[in-house]
C-alpha cells in the first residue's frame, strides 16, 4: 500500500520557512560575531602568538622612532613604491613588546634602535579582525551589516528579559539531569541572565561603532554639503590644508619630546605622519591615559614637532569622551589581563546563548511537526563548522604564508559545510564534528608549542588553553552540547 501523498505547501508555510531561514541566517551571523569578537579580545597576544620568533624591541627612545620613520620611506623608495600617504609607527605595549613602522605598501617590525628586521606578517589575527568588525564584505557595508546586528542582539536581550518573568529567581536553577532539550533551555536562560550587562553593553558600543558612518553621513548630507572630514571635525579633531609640495620628514622624535614634557601621565601607542614627505605634513601622537576608558588622546604637532593642541577625547565634551570610551568597553582594553580574560569568557558564553536559543528554536519546529531537518543540519554545520574552519585558516596561513587567501577559503568552505548539512542532514552528526574540532584544537596548540617553542608567557597559555580545551570537548556525557 503506497504512503498517502502529502498536499502542497501553501503560501503560508512557505512564507513560514522563509521566515525560518532568515531567522536562521541572522543567528548565524550572530554567532560568528559573538566568536570571532571573543578571539579578538586579545588581538595582541594572537599576533605575538602568530609570529614567536620576532625579537622584541623594548621601549623605543624617540631617535629610535625617529630613525623606524626614515628607514620605512626608505625600504618603499628602494622596491619603487609610490609615495605613501601615512605613516604609523605603533610604539611597544605590555600586550604586544614590540615596535612596528607601517606605510601605505607594507608593515616592519624594528628593533631597539629603530632599524627593519621582520615584515609584521600576522595576516590570520588580521582576517579574525575584519571578520569581526565587517564580515569581510566591503568596509562601509560590512560595518552597516555589523552595527545593524548589534541593534538585533540588543533586541533579543531585551525581549529575552521580558519573556521571563521569574528571571532573577531562577538565575541559578540548573536541571541537567533532565532530558536534553530541558536542560539545555537552562543553561540559555541561565547564561542569558548572567551576561546580560556584557551582552547589552558589546551590542549597544557594536552598533554605535557600526553604525556611527551612517549617522555621519547623514549629518554631513544635512549640515556640510557630504563633507565627511567636516562632519567628524567636532568629535576627532580637524586637519591641515595639504600642501604636495616636497619636504623633509618632520621631527617625529621632537614630537614624542614635546609631548614628555607637556603631558608626562600620557603613554604614547602611536606616532603618525599625515602626508609624509610634503609641506602639507604633520604629525599626530595617539597616547592612552592610564584609569580612563578613553582608547586615547590625539595629540597635534606640525613638521618641526611644535605643540598644536590635543582633540580633547581626554577632557573636552562630555560626547567627545563618550564616543572615544565606546570602543575600549566593547573590546575590553582598558584594565589588561584580568579583564580581557573576563570578555573572551563571556564572549564564548554569549556563544552558547546563541547556539542554544537557536537549537531550541529548530527543535520546537520539530516537535510540533514542522520539519526543520535541513535548517538544523546547517545549523550544526555553521555551530561547530566555524571554529574548525577559522583553525583551517590558520593552518593554511602556516603553510602558504602570510599572502594565502584566508577570506575566500573560510567562506566558500563554510558555505559548502552548510550546504552538506542542508543537503545531508543525518549524516553531518554535531558529535563527529566536536571531536574533529578537538582533534584540530590540541594539533594546533601542540604542534605549535613544540615545532615554533615560543618563549612569551601569552603564547604558551595560548597553546596550553587550545589542548585543554580539546580535553573539554572530549568529556562525555555533556548533553547540552551533544545536539546542538
Amino acid at each position: 500500500m503506497t504512503a498517502p501523498m502529502r498536499p502542497p505547501a501553501t503560501l503560508v508555510q512557505r512564507s513560514l520557512g522563509g521566515h525560518a531561514a532568515i531567522g536562521l541566517l541572522a543567528s548565524a551571523l550572530l554567532y560568528l560575531i559573538s566568536l570571532s569578537g571573543t578571539l579578538i579580545v586579545i588581538h595582541d597576544r594572537w599576533q605575538r602568538w602568530e609570529q614567536p620568533t620576532v625579537v622584541d624591541s623594548g621601549p623605543l627612545s624617540p631617535a629610535a622612532v625617529q630613525a623606524a620613520a626614515v628607514a620605512a620611506i626608505a625600504r618603499d623608495a628602494a622596491d619603487g613604491k609610490p609615495r605613501t600617504t601615512h605613516l604609523y609607527v605603533r610604539l611597544p605595549t605590555d600586550d604586544l613588546p614590540r615596535a612596528v613602522v607601517t606605510t601605505d605598501h607594507a608593515a616592519w617590525y624594528v628593533d631597539a634602535r629603530g632599524r627593519l628586521v621582520a615584515r609584521e606578517a600576522h595576516a590570520w589575527t588580521e582576517f579574525v579582525i575584519a571578520l569581526h568588525e565587517y564580515l569581510h564584505l566591503p568596509l562601509t557595508w560590512g560595518m552597516i551589516v555589523v552595527g545593524a546586528l548589534g541593534v538585533v542582539l540588543a533586541g533579543l536581550v531585551t525581549t529575552g528579559v521580558l519573556a521571563h518573568p521569574r528571571i532573577v529567581r531562577d538565575a541559578f536553577r540548573l536541571r541537567t539531569r533532565h532530558d536534553s532539550q530541558l536542560a539545555r533551555a537552562d543553561w540559555h536562560n541561565r547564561l542569558g541572565v548572567w551576561t546580560l550587562p556584557f551582552a547589552l553593553a558589546v551590542a549597544l558600543t557594536g552598533a554605535f561603532i557600526g553604525l556611527g558612518s551612517v549617522g555621519f553621513t547623514v549629518l554631513a548630507k544635512a549640515y556640510t554639503g557630504g563633507d565627511l572630514e567636516k562632519a567628524y571635525q567636532p568629535v576627532f579633531g580637524s586637519e591641515p590644508a595639504p600642501d604636495p609640495r616636497v619636504a623633509p620628514l618632520p621631527d617625529i622624535a621632537a614630537a614624542l619630546t614635546t609631548l614628555a614634557a607637556r603631558v608626562p601621565a600620557a603613554a604614547p601607542i602611536y606616532a603618525i605622519v599625515h602626508d609624509p614627505g610634503t609641506r602639507g605634513q604633520h604629525v599626530q601622537i595617539l597616547a592612552e591615559h592610564p584609569r580612563r576608558l578613553i582608547y586615547g588622546e590625539s595629540y597635534g604637532f606640525d613638521a618641526r614637532g611644535r605643540w598644536h593642541g590635543a582633540v580633547g577625547l581626554a577632557d573636552g565634551a562630555l560626547g567627545k569622551q563618550a564616543a572615544a570610551s565606546a570602543y575600549n568597553l566593547h573590546f575590553g582594553n582598558y584594565a589588561g589581563l584580568p579583564v580581557e580574560v573576563a570578555y573572551m569568557l563571556l564572549g564564548l558564553a554569549l556563544c552558547v546563548v546563541t547556539a542554544t536559543g537557536t537549537t531550541l528554536w529548530l527543535e520546537k519546529r520539530r516537535r510540533r511537526g514542522r520539519g526543520g531537518d535541513r535548517l538544523r543540519g546547517a545549523w550544526v554545520a555553521t555551530v561547530w563548522g566555524t571554529p574548525l574552519l577559522l583553525i583551517a585558516t590558520l593552518w593554511l596561513r602556516a603553510v602558504a604564508g602570510p599572502d594565502a587567501p584566508l577570506v575566500a577559503t573560510f567562506w566558500s568552505a563554510l558555505a559548502a559545510l552548510v550546504a552538506a548539512g542542508l543537503a545531508q542532514p543525518r549524516r553531518l552528526s554535531a558529535a563527529a564534528l566536536r571531536r574533529v574540532l578537538a582533534a584540530a584544537l590540541f594539533v594546533t596548540g601542540a604542534g605549535h608549542a613544540l615545532l615554533l617553542r615560543p618563549t612569551d608567557a601569552g603564547s604558551i597559555a595560548i597553546d596550553a588553553v587550545a589542548a585543554l580545551a580539546a580535553l573539554m570537548l572530549l568529556v562525555p556525557d555533556r548533553r547540552m552540547l551533544r545536539r546542538a
